[in-house]
């Protein structure tokens, strides 16, 4: 069932990049001199989902405070209830909306679940279903039809699940689900996304012989994401073995119920850190974790390479820039949710800039690639696409249309440009509601505090 709040107008995001606009272009905000802001962000999608799945198989239930309240989230909500799970709302102390708790129940198909554009709700939910008795049907967004599914499908076949696509390999498909699910030993190719691997894990202690899971391919992006997903499992008493680079190991096995503390979204925080290296001051972000598994924590070491200054005092994280920004030569493999902020820095440095180990991300909510460098392009900028990053020689740049693709990620890259470049109008500016729905008032804050 689709979260009416977070519904906006479809067009084909690998098609005309000037799609009709039906609703107004947000014009981003231009600072009018070096920011001096402090931030709080809300919880991290990616732990959010992760958790609630894991607290959907566990043996009792399960408390998250603080969880991401976004698009994103609440299909993932949605779904688990779909299935059978109970998720009620509860009083917490966060700003940014009630705790979680989750009673797990028997698991049941007979449904049709909206995957939106979640990769997550995509990709760790068809193993659950598995486990459920009847039919659920997955679907989603226009752009998510496009997104490849064929892992997920061909790996749940080889554990014993039944799935018809109609040989597509893609959304819609529905998995018919006995109450059970085998398991054992397979290997896949998990070189489009780490969350082919990440959710078969989640699921594996519940399937009757565990996972014996090999990745076969030339690379593993997004690394990251994969130990994430290790360490909410260990959370839970479960152990991951891993014989051996892209070979993991989960024995048959209970989860269980946990009350967890979800971390601040890092990899949201990017867009507004890297703010201070384009309008120069600094900006900082309150309730950053000691250690974590979050890609986003990587930024600490990437917008040096840019010219920033970063410290740390306590959980808060600093960013100070001049609003003058370094070309990087940078292989981003292990972080390609961030590639959006940096090429968009990139595109405003002083020198050229290659990114690469990115070409995963061509098939994340759009093509990433492609949709930077048509956006860029189109603002005067010379990107050149490359089969696996970008190369950027930075131009003058004016204002102009700013397509989302849907993308919230191209979204906020777009709001990043437009603080230097007077003009930039930003289609579709409501797609941010997937991962980070007060997007536009933090963004206003961050914009409104300007050093005197």
């Amino acid at each position: 069932m689709l979260i009416s709040r977070y519904s906006k107008p479809e067009f084909d995001p690998y098609g005309d990049t000037s799609p009709e606009v039906t609703d107004a272009r947000w014009p981003a905000p231009t600072a009018s001199g070096p920011l001096s802001a402090s931030l709080s962000l809300p919880g991290s999608k990616s732990l959010t989902n992760r958790e609630l799945v894991l607290s959907a198989l566990a043996t009792h239930p399960s408390l998250l405070r603080a969880p991401l309240h976004s698009r994103d989230t609440d299909l993932m909500v949605a779904a688990l209830r779909q299935l059978g799970c109970v998720v009620d709302e509860v009083d917490g102390d966060g700003e940014f909306g009630p705790d979680l708790q989750v009673i797990p129940g028997e698991l049941v198909g007979s449904t049709t679940i909206d995957c939106g554009l979640a990769g997550t709700v995509m990709r760790f939910l068809p193993p659950v279903a598995a486990l459920g008795l009847g039919p659920t049907t997955f679907d989603g967004d226009a752009g998510a039809r496009r997104r490849p599914m064929g892992t997920t499908i061909s790996s749940l076949r080889a554990l014993g699940a039944d799935i018809n696509d109609d040989g597509r390999g893609a959304l819609p498909f529905t998995v018919h689900g006995t109450g059970a699910l085998t398991g054992g030993e397979i290997t896949i190719d998990a070189s489009a996304s780490s969350q082919f691997v990440s959710g078969l894990l989640l699921a594996a202690p519940s399937f009757e012989q565990g996972l014996h899971l090999r990745h076969s391919g030339e690379r593993l992006p997004s690394l990251p994401h994969i130990e994430m997903t290790i360490a909410t499992l260990a959370r839970r008493g479960v152990t991951v073995h891993s014989p051996a680079v892209g070979e993991w190991v989960v024995a048959p096995g209970r989860i269980n119920g946990a009350d967890i503390d979800i971390e601040p979204d890092l990899s949201n925080a990017a867009p507004f850190l890297a703010a201070a290296l384009v309008a120069g001051g600094s900006v900082t972000i309150t309730g950053w974790p000691a250690a974590t598994t979050q890609v986003g924590a990587d930024l600490a070491d990437l917008l040096p390479l840019f010219g920033a200054e970063v410290s740390r005092e306590g959980d808060r994280l600093t960013v100070t820039g001049t609003g003058s920004i370094r070309g990087v030569q940078l292989d981003l493999s292990t972080g390609g949710e961030l590639a959006p902020t940096l090429v968009a820095l990139a595109a405003l440095a002083d020198t050229p800039s290659t990114i690469t180990g990115i070409g995963h991300i061509r098939h994340h909510e759009t093509d990433r690639l492609a949709a930077l460098a048509t956006e860029i392009n189109r603002l005067g900028g010379a990107v050149t696409e490359l089969p696996d990053g970008l190369q950027i020689d930075p131009q003058p740049l004016q204002g102009g249309p700013w397509n989302t693709y849907d993308d919230h990620r191209m979204a906020t890259a777009g709001a990043l440009i437009g603080l230097r470049v007077p003009g930039v109008q930003i289609e579709n500016i409501g797609t941010t509601a997937k991962t980070l729905p007060q997007f536009t008032d933090l963004w206003q804050t961050l914009v409104s505090g300007v050093r005197s």
